[in-house]
């Protein structure tokens, strides 16, 4: 095996959610490197969870949201400007309950409801393409079943 076999695609794996209410989708505001950013609810699988469970997870510790995964909207491949890869499962949900006492996760300033017309009024603060195209997606209706993934034991 030479150098360029031994080397493997090793993505960071992540999910997002498109949570919509009233005809606004739920985003964070967050700060990185000093900017203030758009993003959904969105962070890493860790080891051993499910894609479905660190999705409910993460809208939870970065929103104070509860929600109901409804959808799969796809998976998006992409790399960061630093070379990054990133493999994102996106989902839509609906909200559940609000936790408004819930501490959020660090450089989170706050949730917020927009209007997709607002979040695309602002392409400069998306953290990354990966917001704008999963929301356009969701927007075109594009859903697939839950049972689409599935977690082997």
């Amino acid at each position: 095996m030479n150098a360029l076999q031994s080397q493997r695609w090793a993505p960071h794996v992540t999910v997002a959610t498109v949570v919509s209410r009233a005809g606004q989708l739920l985003l964070v505001e967050e700060v990185k490197q000093g900017r203030r950013l758009l993003n959904q609810p969105a962070g890493h699988l860790e080891p051993g969870e499910s894609l479905l469970d660190a999705a409910v997870r993460e809208t939870r510790e970065e929103t104070g949201w509860d929600v109901r995964l409804t959808a799969f909207i796809g998976t998006y491949q992409w790399q960061a400007d630093d070379g990054t890869p990133f493999l994102r499962f996106a989902f839509a949900a609906k909200p559940l309950h609000h936790h408004a006492a819930q501490a959020l996760d660090a450089g989170i300033i706050q949730a917020l409801w927009l209007p997709p017309e607002a979040i695309q009024a602002e392409m400069e603060r998306l953290r990354s393409p990966l917001v704008w195209r999963t929301v356009a997606d969701w927007l075109a209706g594009q859903r697939h079943p839950l049972s689409l993934l599935r977690q082997i034991p």
